[in-house]
């Protein structure tokens, strides 16, 4: 910790350590300070971003310290017991999988005081598919009823330490949000707030202003790119899903392509795309595939296309996942081979971490940046009810 000068905008002195962490679990990160009946009490995540996570709180009446050890240490976990990982950089360790729990992975939280009184705490936490131990759905975010002991520490409500599932609600008057539609017309003037693209602000490539009731992107680089890449997408929050979407979009070279993406990251992803085919000749259907940076694209099932509207779909079902295409948006046609949902996950992929996967539609000019594709609509129709099997 080091103290800030508010005045001279600059920090007096130099950093000093404070804490060795609540556990011996290691890979200590994300401290939060908060003060409370003249304690100044740290709350860290420890254990690594992987099955060994977990919350760990310490406490001081001085700021600079020393900090006392919550005697309970970790407060929030999904692999409760000692472990002894400190010199253990590997922040994945499957070996502490807990077949017990379907949360894994809890860890890196943060608490409110209501004004009624009742206390929670959210943190980080996955479902992984099993056996396989991989978490499509990267970080998620879960939530604990908590209390404080007399003697002033936090606790979970039921006097535990392992992440549940489902707690009890607060007394607090309900709140309502407005839910997010599973169909998206673009008929609203501004992009909605649901959606992401990596690395770089949606409204630079999507444009909802220009035909009104479509979205257009505009094509920029390959998908495989760290820079400018034209993806609008929206993270998959159960992998019980149906994406839907219907493209008016013309290529000329064949650099220029647009349809419907599965995204973890620019190394892993697979795209049902309407691009120019020099071999045919005329705009065609095909898929590309990216694991782990290796490239196929099924050319054994490319489909010639017309240059009309095309409704493109995408069904993630459990494990498996595949493409349908149609011209109507009522008769649809399979296209392509089925793929394996569990390698979009932190645990397969080798390049990126923690980002989930995306689904959602894109285009790209690779040449001069311009070329655009039009979709009337996005339909994201999920099943958040099942659990992950």
């Amino acid at each position: 910790m080091v103290e800030y000068d508010s005045e001279k905008k600059e920090i007096k002195g130099y950093p000093r350590r404070i804490w060795n962490g609540g556990t011996d679990r290691g890979c200590i990160e994300a401290p939060h300070l908060t003060k409370r009946n003249g304690y100044y009490y740290i709350m860290c995540a420890e254990g690594g971003t992987g099955y060994n996570h977990c919350v760990t709180m310490g406490r001081s009446r001085n700021i600079w310290g020393p900090y006392e050890r919550d005697p309970k240490n970790p407060i929030v976990t999904s692999t409760p017991g000692e472990s002894f990982e400190r010199h253990d950089p590997d922040h994945l360790k499957l070996k502490y999988y807990n077949p017990e729990s379907v949360l894994q992975k809890s860890g890196h939280g943060s608490y409110v005081d209501l004004p009624n009184g009742e206390v929670y705490l959210v943190h980080l936490t996955a479902r992984p598919f099993v056996p396989e131990l991989r978490c499509t759905l990267g970080r998620e975010t879960a939530i604990q009823k908590m209390v404080w002991t007399e003697d002033g520490w936090l606790r979970m409500a039921d006097g535990s330490n392992f992440a549940k599932k489902e707690v009890p609600e607060s007394s607090l008057p309900k709140s309502p949000v407005e839910k997010i539609p599973d169909f998206d017309d673009f008929d609203d003037p501004v992009l909605r707030k649901c959606y992401y693209a990596p690395r770089i602000m949606p409204q630079r490539f999507a444009d909802v202003t220009v035909r009104p009731g479509y979205v257009r992107l505009r094509g920029q680089e390959s998908r495989t790119s760290l820079n400018k890449v034209s993806i609008l997408a929206r993270k998959l929050t159960s992998v019980y899903a149906r994406i839907t979407t219907k493209m008016e979009f013309i290529p000329q070279v064949h650099q220029h392509s647009a349809g419907l993406i599965l995204y973890y990251d620019n190394m892993n992803y697979i795209n049902l795309r309407k691009y120019y085919s020099e071999t045919l000749g005329q705009s065609a259907l095909s898929i590309i595939h990216l694991e782990n940076g290796e490239k196929t694209e099924f050319l054994n099932t490319r489909i010639p296309v017309e240059d009309c509207p095309i409704y493109l779909r995408l069904y993630v079902e459990g494990r498996k996942s595949w493409f349908e295409w149609s011209y109507d948006g009522m008769k649809y046609q399979k296209i392509g081979r089925i793929f394996d949902t569990t390698r979009f996950s932190d645990e397969y992929c080798r390049f990126g971490e923690f980002t989930g996967t995306m689904a959602g539609i894109t285009c790209a000019d690779r040449v001069k940046h311009t070329h655009y594709a039009d979709f009337d609509f996005f339909e994201y129709i999920v099943d958040e009810s099942r659990d992950i099997e």
